[in-house]
């Protein structure tokens, strides 16, 4: 019970603070949420609380081929001003996306 109160405090000091940093130094902020810090963290507490390497290392797989299937959340952001697209209509337009790039990352994980 103390691992995973310890988890969830950490996961969740970390995206408060992300989450306030974007209202100060909106750079900075991206490119710490851009880091792999909920992989790094999530490795961890995986090995930690289940001992097992294997399952680790097919768990970093499976992270290595999703982070460039996930930016799929993106497209639409980044065409949100030629299509004249608001923040909730792209917010869920990448969503839709990546239910498409989830099954995407199965199909890549079975190759």
């Amino acid at each position: 019970m103390i691992f995973t109160l310890s988890k969830i405090f950490i996961s969740a000091i970390l995206i408060s603070f992300v989450s306030w940093l974007s209202g100060k130094k909106t750079g900075l902020a991206g490119f710490i949420t851009a880091l792999p810090l909920t992989t790094l963290l999530a490795l961890a507490f995986s090995q930690l609380e289940w001992n097992d390497p294997k399952q680790s290392v097919e768990y970093a797989k499976s992270v290595f081929i999703a982070i460039p299937v996930s930016l799929l959340f993106f497209v639409p952001f980044l065409f949100a001003q030629k299509l004249n697209l608001g923040f909730w209509q792209c917010y869920f337009l990448g969503i839709s996306f990546l239910a498409i790039g989830y099954f995407i990352h199965q199909y890549l994980l079975k190759l």
